[in-house]
């Protein structure tokens, strides 16, 4: 039976390897069983599962996943960490040890992983949480499904649709790649150091992306564009894209997006037949 991580363990641990959480790598580290329990379930993790966790830390999640799954790959950045984390499955679920895969890396650079992914599972470090998670959708297609524990407002943002007030770049790039929903929230007192901000958990369910001739680039330059000043209208914040404020209009029109809404109304959808006008193709 695996002894999963526990307040005094986490902190045990952390003495032995006089591990200073730091702000900068975004670490909050999960002390509660329960918790990481419940985040492998919500997940559907399976027996014949690869999963891919970002940013294991001290392990307390890894070990739950472990319980279940075939396999888990690790990435983790902090050598310190990377180091020490198969010893402390190695102590705690020896049974598991093999099924471990330690990858030492930033996760934003990893182009290769030992094994084909089929879902990712993490407690994502709050600071790079939106660019690691695109990262991760745009380089291994292997994974379908998925569940991500972030800072409650980045999961708001992440499920929000169009029309709503915090709909924006990281909710349009999203749904390019997947369909996402909030599944449940974490409280801040199961981590260590405590953060002063709630945490949600993602459910992510891949999607073929938008049918459109433009690229993936072309549709995320719309995109980022639509968004760089909330409150302008789309056909003068396009207008940096197209030339001109008339040739963005022309574009909307024919895109059949009115030129006088804003970005936060478009669906991705949207924005991909925008940027086949903007492109001419």
């Amino acid at each position: 039976m695996t002894r999963l991580l526990d307040p005094t363990a986490v902190r045990e641990l952390a003495g032995r390897l006089d591990l200073r959480p730091t702000k900068q790598r975004g670490q909050n580290f999960v002390t509660d069983a329960n918790t990481v329990r419940r985040i492998v379930q919500l997940a559907g993790v399976r027996s014949d599962d690869v999963v891919l966790e970002i940013g294991p830390g001290l392990g307390s999640l890894t070990l739950a996943l472990l319980e279940v799954a075939d396999r888990v790959v690790a990435i983790e950045i902090d050598h310190l960490l990377a180091d020490a984390l198969g010893d402390t499955v190695a102590a705690r679920a020896p049974e598991h040890r093999d099924r471990l895969d330690v990858v030492e890396a930033d996760a934003m650079a990893v182009t290769e992983l030992p094994h084909p992914p089929t879902i990712v599972v993490a407690n994502l470090p709050y600071n790079v949480s939106v660019p690691v998670l695109l990262h991760l959708l745009a380089r291994f297609d292997s994974w379908r499904r998925g569940l991500v524990m972030v800072q409650s407002e980045v999961a708001d943002r992440l499920a929000a649709g169009p029309g709503s007030k915090i709909y924006g770049i990281p909710s349009v790039k999203m749904a390019w790649y997947a369909a996402t929903s909030q599944v449940g929230s974490v409280p801040p007192r199961v981590f260590w150091p405590v953060p002063n901000v709630d945490s949600g958990l993602v459910a992510i369910e891949r999607r073929d992306p938008p049918t459109t001739s433009a690229t993936r680039d072309q549709v995320f330059a719309v995109v980022d564009a639509a968004f760089a000043q909330r409150r302008k209208m789309l056909r003068s914040a396009l207008s940096g894209l197209a030339g001109s404020s008339a040739a963005a209009s022309t574009a909307l029109e024919a895109a059949g997006v009115d030129p006088t809404a804003r970005g936060e109304v478009c669906t991705v959808q949207d924005f991909a037949r925008i940027a086949e006008q903007l492109h001419g193709s």
